[in-house]
């Protein structure tokens, strides 16, 4: 299984976006909240959902939207299942590093 990440380094920091393919362009709203998975933010290129979860190692802020990666970002330890955020029914989570 693929997922588009993109990886970007600005001085020490090393961000990280993933996204499942079938969220990647899409808007999601639930109540207040809009959140467009930007293609430009999360389409760097596409690898598969194992390397793109190896890539977390070497990040210090990671955002991460779909079921398929936020949940193996939880079962790999990354994510702990209390910090997904649920936008119109889609996993979303955040890690940062300090």
């Amino acid at each position: 299984m693929d997922v588009y990440v993109n990886f970007k380094k600005v001085g020490r920091t090393v961000l990280l976006a993933i996204c499942d393919c079938e969220v990647l362009g899409r808007t999601l709203k639930e109540g207040a909240i809009t959140f467009h998975v930007n293609e430009e933010f999360y389409n760097g290129g596409k690898v598969s959902l194992e390397e793109a979860i190896r890539m977390i190692e070497n990040s210090t802020i990671v955002n991460l939207v779909g079921k398929n990666c936020v949940g193996k970002a939880v079962e790999k330890g990354y994510v702990h299942p209390e910090a997904v955020l649920h936008i119109a029914g889609v996993p979303h989570a955040q890690i940062v590093k300090l």
